[in-house]
């Protein structure tokens, strides 16, 4: 795994087999000439016997050094052990956001593609309220002359020149960051719807949404303009299905945070601003057959 410490073990080694016949027969002559007595002989094996005291020292030090290239090459086996268990997690968590970012475009496409239908079927009742023979529409001036009696809690109800504004504020239908409903949210809309639907059954009713001006919270959109849409399609989802209001009567708009009905500077104004608006129009619509 370490060639460079590995071949240098090996050379240490090679020297320390190398060196070892020679002190055995080093030590062999010295026993075998140790019965001599003369001087010259004494002093060939006290010099021999200094080689050989050398000879295993230099054998020790080498082992020993062995011994430390064998622990460090331990210690960097178990660090390069360790880079790879992290790199491993580090993938896992990339492929971990790649899902969700995955999962995340999926959503926004879906989103714009809901988007397209809205405009289209806005689009589509438009045309038809403009063909002839198809629908009549007939200005109703009474609208102006009253507000309609409307009391249910949280709901605010405005005029603005020739239309009627019903708010219902988002924070009360959806949850932060979201449009799913909040419990008891159902219930309002049914109930603003059944007061419309009494007071102006034929009426021309938009679902506007708005926003605020913060920040977009984490979450499916993209902009305010998405976020508004997306909650005035899911007010417009319960009035078609759970009132006795049209689908022919009612339109889909998203305006972002543009119209705010307070000043964005405050915690209250913005939370005015986040609202899905029931207009009601002083147009008539009169489908075929209807007189």
């Amino acid at each position: 795994m370490f060639p460079g410490r590995d071949n240098r073990r090996a050379s240490l080694l090679t020297i320390c087999a190398r060196l070892w016949p020679l002190g055995c027969l080093l030590v062999g002559y010295l026993s075998w000439s140790g019965c001599a007595t003369n001087p010259a002989t004494a002093a060939a094996q006290a010099q021999a016997a200094q080689q050989q005291a050398a000879l295993s020292r230099q054998i020790e030090e080498y082992q020993t050094r062995s011994n430390a290239l064998d622990r460090d090459n331990q210690q960097l086996q178990q660090l390069l052990a360790q880079a790879y268990q992290k790199n491993k997690l580090l993938e896992d968590q990339v492929g971990l956001l790649q899902k969700q970012l995955g999962d995340m475009n999926n959503q926004i496409a879906r989103l714009q593609q809901e988007k397209l239908e809205q405009e289209k079927r806005v689009q589509t009742l438009t045309a038809s309220l403009q063909r002839s023979g198809s629908v009549t529409i007939q200005p109703n001036n009474s609208l102006l002359q009253t507000l309609p009696a409307i009391n249910i809690s949280g709901v605010q109800v405005r005029r603005d020149n020739d239309v009627i504004r019903v708010e219902l504020p988002a924070d009360q239908l959806f949850e932060t960051g979201s449009f799913q409903f909040r419990p008891g949210a159902v219930q309002m809309i049914t109930s603003v719807a059944a007061e419309i639907a009494r007071l102006y059954p034929e009426q021309i009713i938009g679902v506007e949404g708005f926003s605020d001006t913060d920040p977009i919270p984490a979450g499916p959109w993209r902009n305010h303009t998405q976020m508004s849409i997306s909650w005035a399609a899911a007010v417009h989802d319960v009035l078609v299905t759970q009132t006795a209001l049209r689908p022919e009567q009612l339109f889909v708009v998203g305006h972002g945070s543009a119209y705010p009905v307070m000043s964005n500077g405050t915690a209250a104004g913005r939370a005015r601003n986040r609202r899905v608006e029931l207009v009601i129009y002083p147009e008539k619509y009169r489908g075929p057959g209807r007189s």
